[in-house]
Order: C-alpha cells, then sequence, then structure tokens
C-alpha cells in the first residue's frame, strides 16, 4: 500500500516508525500552510467573518471524529492547556481524592497534582502490576475498583503514552457515572487512529494536541467538554469567545455572555491564520481514511513484527489490550538496550525510549520494509 506512503515527504532511506512522537506533515497539510502565509502577505484578504469560519469547520471536522456535537468543541495550543481547563473547573464540594495511572503523562499527572494540593484533596496512583501474563486486565480492574464515591475525578489517557496499553474507557465511564466521578481523558496518542466515541464513553472532557495522531502542526489541538462544563470558568477572558464576538462595531458593548457551548474555553487568537488550514486538512484527510482503517492497516503491517517478538522472548502485551498503532516492546535479557539504539540509529529505523521498553508507533506511511528494517536490527541484537 506504498501510495499512503508518497502523500508524505518522508526520506526514502529512513525508516520512521514513531508517530507518536510527531507525525510527519502530509502534502495537503503543508500546501494548506504555504496558502496561509502568502494570504497574510496582504492583510486586506483577511475578512472579519475569517476570524471565525475556518475555526468552526475544524471544530466540526473534529466534532464528527470523537462523536460529539461541534457547539462542545474548543481549540487549544496544547494538551497541558485542555487538561488545565477541565481540572480547574472540577467541584471542590464532592469527593476527597483524584485518580491518575502510573507514569501518566506528565500534563496530566502534574495538573491533578497541583489541583489536588491547592483543594485538600488526595491524588492515588493506580499502579501497573508488576507481571506480564494478564497485566492489562488486571490494571485495568485495578483502576475500576478505585472509582467509588470519594473520587472526585479520573485523570487518564485514551492509551497508556509509553507503552499502548488500552483502557476499557466504556467501563470506566460507566464507573464514572454510577459514583458521580468526572472523566477526563487525554485522547493525544490515539484520537485519529483508534475510533472513539465520547457519549458512549461518558467521558466528561477529552483533550488532543494536534502534532501527533491528528496529523497536524505543532502548538494546535481541539478538547471536547462535556454540557456538565457549559458555566465553567475559561483559563482567559479571550474576546472572541463572547456572544457578540463577530460584530466588530459593537466590541466593547461589553457583555458577560459566553459563546454557545465549550466556546469560553477557546484559546486567545483561535483563529491562528496560519496553523488552523493545516489542523482541517489534516482532518479532512483522517474523516476520508477513517481511524478504523487505519487500525485495521497497521494491525496487519505489524503482524510479522509481533510474531518476530513473540519467537525471541521480546516482550509485547496480550493483542487484546495492545493498541496496533502504538505499543512498547521489551527487549529479552542479554540485550543492552544502549547498543540496540545505536544500531536501530545506524540503520535509520527511529523509534523511542519510553520507560523500560522501546515503543513503536505505526501510519499509513508506514510498509513492511519499515518493519523489516526493524525486525533485521532486533535480529541481529540476539
Amino acid at each position: 500500500m506504498t501510495h499512503y506512503k508518497q502523500l508524505f515527504q518522508l526520506p526514502e532511506d529512513i525508516h520512521y516508525l514513531n508517530a507518536a512522537y510527531m507525525s510527519p506533515l502530509l502534502r495537503s497539510v503543508e500546501e494548506a500552510g504555504y496558502q496561509a502565509l502568502i494570504k497574510k502577505r496582504n492583510p486586506t484578504q483577511i475578512k472579519p467573518v475569517d476570524f471565525f469560519t475556518t475555526a468552526a469547520r475544524v471544530k466540526g471536522l473534529f466534532a464528527q471524529l470523537v462523536h460529539a456535537s461541534a457547539s462542545q468543541v474548543a481549540i487549544i495550543p496544547s494538551a497541558s492547556y485542555g487538561l488545565m481547563t477541565a481540572i480547574q473547573n472540577l467541584p471542590t464540594n464532592q469527593g476527597s481524592k483524584v485518580l491518575v495511572v502510573s507514569d501518566e503523562f506528565p500534563s496530566g499527572f502534574y495538573t491533578a497534582e497541583g489541583w489536588c494540593s491547592e483543594h485538600g484533596q488526595s491524588l492515588e496512583v493506580v499502579s501497573a502490576p508488576q507481571i506480564q501474563a494478564g497485566r492489562a486486565a488486571v490494571w485495568n480492574q485495578q483502576i475500576i475498583d478505585a472509582i467509588d464515591d470519594s473520587c472526585t475525578a479520573i485523570v487518564i489517557s485514551t492509551i497508556h503514552w509509553a507503552d499502548g496499553t488500552i483502557f476499557d474507557l466504556e467501563t470506566i465511564g460507566e464507573a464514572c457515572q454510577k459514583h458521580n466521578c468526572h472523566f477526563i481523558v487525554d485522547g493525544t496518542q490515539s484520537v485519529g487512529a483508534m475510533p472513539i466515541d465520547v457519549d458512549k464513553y461518558n467521558i466528561d472532557a477529552l483533550v488532543c494536541a494536534g502534532y501527533k495522531w491528528l496529523m497536524g502542526p505543532y502548538a494546535s489541538g481541539l478538547a471536547y467538554y462535556s454540557e456538565i462544563y457549559n458555566h465553567g470558568k475559561p483559563l482567559e477572558e479571550s474576546w472572541m469567545n463572547r456572544a457578540n464576538a463577530e460584530n466588530f462595531a459593537s466590541l466593547t458593548n461589553y457583555t458577560s455572555e459566553y459563546s454557545e457551548g465549550a466556546g469560553r474555553f477557546n484559546m486567545g487568537e483561535f483563529s491562528s491564520f496560519n496553523l488552523m488550514p493545516m489542523l482541517e486538512a489534516a482532518l479532512i484527510q483522517l474523516l476520508e481514511w477513517t481511524p478504523e482503517m487505519i487500525t485495521a492497516y497497521v494491525d496487519e503491517l505489524a503482524r510479522p513484527l509481533i510474531s518476530f517478538c513473540k519467537a525471541h522472548g521480546f516482550w509485547v502485551e496480550e493483542e487484546d489490550y495492545r493498541a496496533k498503532h502504538l505499543f512498547a516492546i521489551g527487549l529479552p535479557s542479554g540485550i543492552e538496550r544502549t547498543d540496540l539504539l545505536k544500531d536501530l540509529e545506524e540503520a535509520k529505523v527511529y523509534v523511542s525510549v519510553r520507560g523500560e521498553g522501546i515503543r513503536v508507533s505505526l501510519h499509513l506511511f508506514n510498509t513492511q520494509e519499515d518493519i523489516q528494517a526493524f525486525i533485521k536490527v532486533l535480529h541481529q541484537s540476539l
């Protein structure tokens, strides 16, 4: 399926198995960026309506991707911004603890830790069990068991960012509903590459950086906030988030009303005339492909690698709990990770080190040549 690779401009001599670090830009996304820069040469080409129209289309596309209402989508500059918005609006008069999982991405951990410290609540970490067989199933059950009436919120990623462990969002969401616990989810490492449904999973807030699996530019992102946030406090008081913002002639007719839904949570200058057209082009392509198709493609692509790992003592998570586009490989004893990484670099095979494992992350630009190049280096390491 090499025609997918032609939609990107990756050098032919590299094997980039590292989309979780940063996605390469599609040619169509690059072109959207070029055209946006050219348009900015002459500001008369940018009309007042342009401050809102592209952003509205981007919200609509993201809403389709996560099965939400566009009015409940906000434009954010980063996952940390979106997480802070969700966590700072947690109720302070219910519950006594916030849950996170072990080795959660730092933005989620630090934001939850800071809020707990400020409001006298405890931060409880649900640690991954130190086993291999059945590890993810046990971990998921421990997370579900930890959700009780004392929980104000759980802050968790759709999959574990370091090793691709799948969290059972539907069952976790049901537990949160039962115990009136806010369900705050970081979708940065899967939304776009895996299907997700915020309504089905009872998610209260879903935040996504744009430069990984959404295939967009850096410093762009999107967030869904359920209706329980519709009267929350935004991080900043941007004029663009007020109800009368589109009428430039009456901006000083100050109003206490915000834009509908989650509009109050948009970052300042969300028009971002360079970045929004790029993110729009990326989302159009993702919706054309569909997350289901991407998952099926990378699942098939990775099978020779998974088979090799199982046959030669490399650890990989069990299939039902292993994300197809992102997973970790644990090294057998006798292999020095530093030496392996040096060999991978010399072979121009690009992966990431996260925690104790080698993180592999695949997309449509990857081919069997990439997989075989990686297997060759692993085989030599034995």
